[in-house]
């Protein structure tokens, strides 16, 4: 669909609030999730971990633990034949196989405690965490950083001697933990600095926080006599795990099936492999299925948390309060291996702004803690808490209303990013009137109650995609999808075909495919599901109406130009022909007499992608004797283009701020000296609960749908994080008087600033 057409916008589905197709299952218990398949003689896996944060593998003797009965196989990283490895797409980025296999388990040395080192496949769970405790790994335990600054300093130890920084010319000549270096930038930022009316400017950090998925990480794996394997995981990707799961195996993506299970959350974290590559090699070795799960503590030590972080920031404006300049330097952590998130700040930071002279660096920086992964936005939410902030401080400055500063610097349509993109579709400056026009912004406050707010922007993706459309003989429909739904797309998808096809939304249901039944698909991750695989099955929808009204000509025998589809009916609109109208279940019953069965299926690379931008609003209060922070009320603003399934949308919208209330004001790893994690668990890592929150309030902004999309889909699930970070950070203080500049702002660090005010 070009630019120029708009989405139809009389729907009879989409647009409305259908019961959700997994609820039943998930609230019965019915719904089977990574750990709850078993298959006959299948065994039980056990991973062996390192205890340190950095140290050279000396030997590991695995002879005690194969003598023990009931042992079937162990595995160590040796049995990973990756070589050189290459880089895999994994989502918003690329992964390096080498280290996504040295994560798996680890090869020559240990990165951080938990670093998988052995895994072993027994005949119960016992056996298996007592051969786990009988294999011997001999350490030489190594100096370790966990710091990004300090990471970065000189003398700190060096994670990876052969680790030369990119993005430096001339390549360094000493290795370094400096992975990468990325510079973005335009304009004339000196300057655009030496001639401002008002410059703010300061240094803000943040803590690396775990997505907090409920299901932990959890496969079977089960290798066939004739070479050909099966895996059954949650994961946001099948065809991920199966791609890296072949290139860690060294097998063909063809002796490979990936069968997903439903997701207990992943919000980026399930976008990449750590047990599956295990698993198969265990059961490769012994001939049996196996069994691996992670424990809630193996999920906090093992699996990637986001980035932690470092940034300073400078901003400059007129008085009247245009941006006319900004620089930036970011630092983010990546854990043992290259890969943060920090080019996607860098590109993120200032894309709500029009602002015309710009300078950004971002560093890529490797220490001792578990490798990162994607947490919804990745690399956007701890850029935008700097820029955000920095924004409010330039407001209070000026005296404007923090609302009317951003309209005065937002971007509009025909701008350019900073990382070359032209802003189209977009309705930021609507998001924010609509925010200003909301009945909380115009509440007054209480006594020691204070007000924040912050907006975000995330790019939204496309990509790869397949879809397949089934009619049953009885006038219903199947829709086939090739991504897991960690957010509601079987909905979306349904109630796309049913709208499509002229159905009712109950005669039309949808099932995810495993990698034999569908063509390939990109993972379900950077918002693209219900814009990419949606436009994938609308398309497969057409063309099963195509067929549909080719079969009403056929019966007619009459030019299927004459041909009308509305409401699932087939019209003859040819004046000599005097018939009956065909409905689709009229059509599906004779379809053995006019060609057939029904479908059609469709794969694409879908572009066109709308981006997305947020605006919240958070009011909350500080117990001043305990530091203590309550939210009393929060409102979360979306440009979604058009809402498919409101319900599913209002849901994102609310996740994504509660998920950032916690990343503001509690969540962080905390390491002792010894660089040990010393919070992997629910009870010292410390989420929201539901009586941490009040209702969050939502505004679905549907002033420009996409039309590059045949329904007006944005993508909606990762923006929602992005501005909650520096709207609860604005309100906090405005309370204490200072700016807080450093996240978790815990009640005792809150305190602590309160007291000094």
């Amino acid at each position: 669909m070009s630019d120029g057409n708009q989405p139809p916008a009389n729907l009879k589905v989409v647009g409305t609030r259908p019961i959700r197709p997994d609820g039943v299952d998930k609230v019965t218990g019915r719904a089977q999730f990574g750990a709850d398949f078993h298959l006959p003689g299948m065994l039980t896996g056990r991973i062996k971990r390192s205890p340190h944060a950095h140290a050279r593998i000396v030997k590991i003797d695995v002879s005690a633990a194969e003598k023990l009965p009931g042992v079937k196989a162990i595995v160590t990283g040796a049995e990973f034949d990756v070589g050189a490895g290459g880089d895999i797409e994994a989502g918003e980025h690329a992964a390096a196989m080498k280290d996504v296999a040295d994560n798996c388990l680890a090869n020559g040395k240990v990165f951080y405690k938990g670093h998988a080192v052995a895994a072993v496949a027994a005949t119960s769970p016992e056996i298996a965490a007592e051969a786990v405790d009988l294999i011997e790994v001999a350490y030489e335990v190594l100096p370790h950083v966990v710091d990004v600054d300090a990471a970065m300093a000189p003398g700190a130890p060096v994670l990876h001697e052969d680790m030369f920084t990119k993005g430096v010319m001339p390549k360094p000549a000493k290795a370094s933990n400096v992975a990468q270096k990325h510079v973005m930038g335009r304009g004339d930022v000196a300057g655009a600095f030496a001639a401002a009316d008002v410059v703010v400017e300061g240094r803000y950090t943040t803590a690396a926080v775990h997505q907090g998925y409920i299901e932990p990480h959890a496969c079977v794996a089960a290798w066939g006599a004739d070479g050909q394997s099966t895996i059954w995981c949650s994961s946001q990707g099948q065809f991920l795990v199966r791609a890296m799961t072949a290139r860690i195996l060294n097998l063909p993506l063809s002796d490979i099936k990936v069968i997903p299970a439903e997701i207990g959350g992943g919000f980026g974290g399930k976008t990449t492999v750590y047990l599956e590559p295990v698993a198969l090699a265990l059961s490769r070795k012994c001939g049996r299925p196996v069994k691996l799960v992670m424990s809630r503590e193996e999920v906090f030590l093992a699996s990637g948390p986001t980035s932690g972080s470092s940034m300073d920031i400078r901003l400059a404006a007129t008085k009247d309060g245009k941006l006319t300049a900004a620089e930036m330097t970011l630092r983010y952590q990546a854990g043992a291996f290259a890969g943060s998130p920090v080019n996607l700040g860098c590109m993120t930071a200032f894309a709500c702004y029009d602002v015309e002279h710009l300078a950004l660096v971002g560093y890529d920086v490797v220490s001792n803690r578990p490798k990162v992964a994607a947490y919804r936005a990745p690399g956007a939410p701890m850029a935008a808490f700097a820029v955000e902030c920095a924004i409010d401080d330039l407001a209070r400055k000026l005296n404007i209303d923090p609302i009317d500063l951003r309209i005065r610097n937002a971007v509009k349509d025909g701008a350019k990013t900073v990382y070359g993109a032209t802003v189209r579709h977009s309705a930021f400056v609507e998001t924010l009137e609509a925010v200003k026009a909301h009945p909380h912004y115009k509440a007054k406050l209480g006594p020691g109650q204070a007000r924040g707010v912050a907006a975000g922007f995330w790019f939204n993706i496309g990509g790869e995609s397949s879809a397949a459309v089934h009619v049953d003989e009885d006038g219903g429909a199947t829709v086939v999808s090739s991504n897991p739904d960690i957010g509601g797309s079987r909905a979306s998808m349904a109630m796309m075909a049913a709208e499509t096809l002229g159905l009712p939304i109950e005669r039309v249901r949808c099932t995810v495919a495993d990698t034999t039944s569908i063509g390939f698909s990109g993972s379900t991750g950077g918002s693209r599901v219900t814009f990419a695989t949606g436009m994938a099955v609308v398309e497969a929808a057409q063309k099963v109406v195509a067929d549909l009204k080719r079969r009403a000509a056929q019966t007619w025998e009459c030019d299927v130009a004459h041909v009308d589809w509305k409401d699932g009916v087939a019209t003859c609109l040819d004046p000599s022909k005097d018939v009956k109208p065909l409905s689709l279940k009229a059509l599906a019953g004779k379809s053995a007499r006019t060609g057939g069965p029904i479908a059609a299926e469709v794969s694409l690379n879908a572009q066109g992608a709308a981006a997305g931008y947020g605006v919240h609003v958070c009011d909350l209060e500080i117990d001043p004797e305990t530091g203590r922070t309550t939210i009393l009320r929060y409102t979360a603003a979306q440009d979604v283009g058009r809402a498919i399934h409101p319900a599913y949308v209002e849901g994102q919208l609310q996740g994504g701020a509660a998920q950032g209330v916690g990343w503001a004001l509690n969540e962080e790893y905390v390491y002792n000296a010894k660089g040990l994690l010393d919070n992997a668990s629910f009870l010292d890592y410390r989420m929201p609960v539901a009586s941490d929150l009040p209702m969050i309030d939502t505004i679905l902004v549907e002033a420009k749908p996409n039309p590059r999309h045949p329904y007006g889909a944005k993508g909606v699930g990762e923006v929602p994080i992005v501005p909650s970070l520096a709207a609860v950070a604005n309100a906090v203080s405005a309370i204490v008087g200072r700016r807080m500049t450093s996240l978790p702002l815990s009640p005792a660090k809150v305190l602590a600033a309160t007291r000094a005010s």
